[in-house]
């Protein structure tokens, strides 16, 4: 296989294990995570000093010369499939989507093909460089396959790490349209009462919780306040409808990202998302609080009524901030039209 050659000096200061003084020292421009030098070191194409090094805790000292031989990008074993995209920028290192409700992101055993991974491969062909040593397009986040809107994937290794970065750092901008059952109000005894629920200034709901996966149930994320992992919503009502108020479309933006977050914490607080089958579920709507019509469609909306509108963040390669948005999908944009009437 082809291969591009890296060299470098190891820097004054310590660390002295080998997998550290990488991470910390290989050239930016070489565009090698941290995970991806790990592989490196254990395949043996790691020199230290001229000799090849394989025990990522060995002892490397200021001065050293480092060479690592990094093939170059592999074909991947998942299959290019003629999936339709809606393609909202695309450049030689990115490429931003608005997903369709319904897609799956990556294959999994239960969803093997039919992807946006899929896709992406047939859509974007030669112009994958590489990521992680395969011509495989770099999924930094994801969006539940029944949510709608926009997802930034890496086409290059560069672009890849420089992405991952900024979602670990949570410097990614990321806003969702939600139709919620009830109304978040700070005034609600209820919610004052529900742990980790609080209002800040202008009305904006906060959940502040750990999450981690259900204990019994696999395919859920529970609330938790010890252990699991750190996570933070907030959301502000844009609309109410209904007489009383029954519904409301929230806009609701992440501090962390974590699996189903949205779902399970607005879930949380009492307002699960309309046509949620995990969180939201079913409920009964007060009589005449909505037209026949209107419940009927509330009722019968077949997903959780969940949008990605907004994202925005740093070109890792360019530096140029994007910012995107995405219109609400038809059937969103039907639902709200049935409960304004």
């Amino acid at each position: 296989m082809p291969s591009r050659q890296i060299r470098f000096t190891i820097d004054a200061s310590p660390p002295s294990r080998l997998d550290k003084a990488l991470a910390r020292d290989v050239p930016e421009e070489a565009s090698l995570s941290r995970t991806r030098l790990a592989r490196l070191i254990s395949e043996g194409v790691v020199q230290v000093n001229g000799q090849p090094q394989t025990d990522p805790k060995a002892r490397v000292d200021a001065g050293a010369e480092i060479t690592i031989d990094v093939e170059e990008a592999r074909e991947s074993h998942i299959l290019p499939e003629d999936i339709a995209l809606d393609v909202v920028h695309e450049d030689a290192d990115l490429i931003v989507v608005n997903k369709p409700a319904g897609l799956v992101v990556h294959p999994a055993p239960g969803t093997p093909s039919g992807t946006l991974v899929n896709a992406l491969l047939a859509h974007c062909g030669d112009d994958l460089s590489g990521v992680g040593g395969l011509k495989r397009p770099g999924i930094v986040h994801r969006i539940d396959k029944d949510t709608s809107g926009l997802l930034v994937v890496a086409k290059s290794d560069a672009a890849h790490h420089g992405l991952a970065a900024q979602f670990e750092a949570h410097r990614v901008e990321r806003y969702y349209n939600a139709v919620v059952y009830g109304v978040p109000d700070g005034n609600d005894p209820r919610l004052r009462g529900v742990k980790g629920v609080s209002f800040e200034p202008g009305h904006i709901l906060k959940i502040t919780t750990q999450l981690a996966r259900h204990k019994t149930d696999r395919q859920r994320q529970a609330v938790l306040f010890e252990g699991g992992r750190h996570a933070v919503t907030r959301a502000r009502t844009v609309e109410r409808f209904g007489r009383p108020p029954v519904l409301a479309l929230l806009e609701c933006w992440l501090e962390t990202g974590r699996t189903h977050q949205i779902r399970v914490h607005l879930a949380h607080a009492g307002h699960g998302l309309v046509g949620d089958p995990t969180y939201g579920g079913k409920r009964k709507l007060p009589a005449k609080s909505l037209d026949a019509a209107a419940a009927q469609a509330v009722a019968a909306f077949p997903r959780q009524a969940l949008h990605a509108a907004v994202l925005g963040f740093e070109h890792p390669v360019t530096g140029a901030n994007l910012r995107f948005e995405a219109p609400l999908p038809q059937d969103l944009s039907e639902l709200l039209g049935s409960v304004r009437a």
